[in-house]
């Protein structure tokens, strides 16, 4: 069932549909087809947004501590799509809601509160301007400590284009500009009160998979990583071989003489480091923040963090890293498009081609620019706050080649020139860039990889092949990886528990939605899920004008120049054939010569 809430007329109604979609992002894009005309603003009153633990989030058990957060993006124009991890999806459970759809714009700034099976509208006006931080603890103080809350900063009501909502002070639905759609209907915040946990058809079988789970901690290489310290987040120890990340807006992929910091550098920089994700053993989010930090509760550490706002940029002081991603969180803003933003600026800045604009490896100046973005101040930051496509097209055609984007959305920054199977996911996947929509070409190298990982790919057609080959065969397994790591988000399953590289297998996977729901589920029904998803993102990107995506030149042109991927690069012929073999596997039309959409309204 779907609360379908309507901020215009403050009406709440119940909706209630057959199975089949498991009550997620294929449930909220059908309501955005049904609901919404076609080329509407994404900050029309008319836009839907959807907010959903669906059938499985919020589930006590292993890997289901994660919420949909989905919209029209104000990034990209397609459907933005946003997972918060965490304790939030469980909040919405034990409020009595699996989804909401919100509708319509309130006259004044406002919040939902879920409690007890309702749905209410209530002012939030005495919270304009407040931070992340501060509107959680207004709101629990209104509404108990246990509240759980999903809330925007400055920069969502500000409208910035890559606003993010931020669930539980430090776990953010970070991507596409969500927060600005819930600034765009003056709404500050969902609420949730109630601990009425999840129900499950099986309890016993539920917790012999949290304790398989458990016990495969230390053995699995990438679950240990994610439950020490300080995590897989917490980058340490040697630094990537040129080429895997991103340095200096993709500019350098070669030597570069940034550091990673030591394991000790985050001692006494711990906010929390259990206990994250109800159910899950895993404890793989965790947060940190410098000592000094006025705000420390939001420093919610993503694996993207140190590189989008550390190695892009051209730092890598830890604590300027640290403060900047806490920064994010409680000001709303995505560390990943806000990166890929700065670093488009700093990059033009040296080129003169935006005199007075930021300079590489400048950590002094990250904090005010994070602050003049989420407030549009200053002309730059009001420049920014667009995102690095819409910049470039304002500052003029010899700054386009520096805005690292796809569909208007800035790249994740792990280099598909070494790694491109993933550059494939960020140009064909239809809801735009991401790191996680399949797992990395690197794990199923034959010399570099995860070899304990490879019977499990094998069973959806993905077999071991060396990370930078780029041919048709690349094209056909990305795609099935990108099927699989698609099913999972349709039930909101978290990929970071889950198959080919880490304890939840297959097996375990089709064995849990089987305990949770009561009802046979396989690993075919898990992939059917998959491909309707993709279906139906692209189905919704079609129709909103958003063709096929393109990498940016640069990725083609200018290729590794050191360290073991000296020479990688991606090949304009071998890329497209790819990308065919691509479309080829997923039952869709080769796509025509790529022309990423103008995503300027």
């Amino acid at each position: 069932m779907t609360f379908i809430v309507d901020l215009t007329s403050g009406t709440v109604e119940r909706e209630y549909r057959s199975a089949g979609h498991f009550g997620g992002t294929i449930l909220g894009l059908r309501l955005m087809a049904e609901r919404t005309p076609a080329g509407l603003d994404p900050y029309d009153e008319r836009a839907l947004l959807f907010v959903a633990a669906g059938a499985l989030g919020g589930t006590a058990a292993p890997g289901l501590a994660k919420a949909v957060f989905l919209a029209k993006s104000p990034l990209t124009g397609v459907a933005g799509e946003a997972h918060a991890l965490g304790p939030f999806a469980a909040g919405m459970r034990g409020a009595g809601a699996q989804a909401l759809a919100v509708v319509g714009r309130a006259e004044r700034l406002s919040y939902l509160l879920v409690q007890g099976g309702e749905v209410t509208v209530h002012d939030a006006e005495d919270l304009r301007g407040y931070g992340v931080a501060a509107a959680t603890d207004a709101l629990r103080a209104r509404h108990g400590e246990r509240a759980h809350v999903a809330a925007i900063g400055p920069a969502g009501e500000r409208l910035v284009r890559y606003a993010s909502v931020v669930t539980d002070l430090a776990f953010p639905a970070a991507r596409y500009g969500l927060g600005a759609v819930f600034g765009s209907k003056n709404l500050k915040a969902v609420v949730c009160v109630g601990d009425a946990p999840a129900e499950v058809a099986d309890p016993a079988a539920v917790e012999a998979l949290a304790a398989h789970y458990r016990d495969r901690l230390a053995s699995n290489p990438l679950a240990a990583l994610q439950h020490g310290e300080p995590g897989f987040a917490g980058w340490s120890g040697e630094p990537p071989a040129p080429g895997y990340a991103s340095v200096r807006n993709f500019s350098v992929p070669g030597e570069h003489g940034l550091r990673v910091p030591a394991a000790a550098g985050y001692d006494g920089r711990a906010v929390a480091t259990s206990g994250g994700c109800p159910g899950c053993p895993n404890d793989c989010l965790k947060v940190y923040a410098p000592p000094d930090l006025p705000e420390r509760r939001t420093g919610g550490l993503g694996q993207e963090a140190f590189l989008s706002l550390g190695w892009n940029l051209g730092i890598d002081d830890l604590d300027a890293v640290l403060a900047a991603n806490a920064l994010c969180d409680d000001l709303g803003l995505d560390p990943v498009s806000l990166g890929g933003t700065l670093a488009f600026a700093m990059e033009c800045a040296g080129r003169g081609l935006l005199p007075g604009g930021p300079a590489f490896g400048d950590a002094a100046a990250l904090p005010r620019l994070v602050r003049d973005v989420a407030q549009r101040g200053r002309p730059l930051g009001d420049l920014l706050a667009e995102g690095s496509a819409r910049a470039a097209r304002w500052l003029g055609p010899a700054t386009v080649p520096y805005a690292m984007t796809v569909r208007g959305a800035e790249l994740p920054c792990f280099d598909p020139r070494v790694q491109p199977g993933l550059g494939l996911g960020y140009a064909v996947a239809p809801g735009g860039p991401r790191y996680d929509a399949l797992e990395h070409d690197l794990v199923f190298d034959p010399d570099l990889g995860l070899t304990y990982s490879f019977a499990e790919a094998a069973r959806v057609g993905a077999e071991p092949a060396p990370a930078g080959r780029l041919d048709k065969e690349r094209g056909v397994r990305s795609a099935r990886l990108l099927r699989l790591w698609s099913g999972l988000d349709a039930l909101n399953l978290c990929v970071f528990a889950s198959s080919p590289a880490r304890p939840l297998t297959i097996d375990h996977l089709t064995a849990l939605v089987t305990a949770v729901l009561g009802a046979e589920f396989t690993l075919d029904d898990l992939l059917e899920a998959g491909q309707r998803r993709l279906d139906e993102l692209r189905a919704y990107a079609e129709r909103e004008g958003g063709g096929p995506g393109e990498l940016p030149d640069r990725l083609y042109d200018e290729p590794v120049t050191a360290g073991p991927h000296a020479g990688a690069v991606l090949d304009r012929t071998a890329f497209a054939e790819a990308r065919a073999a691509f479309h080829a596997e997923l039952g869709w039309p080769t796509p025509d010569t790529p022309q990423p959409p103008d995503p300027t309204p």
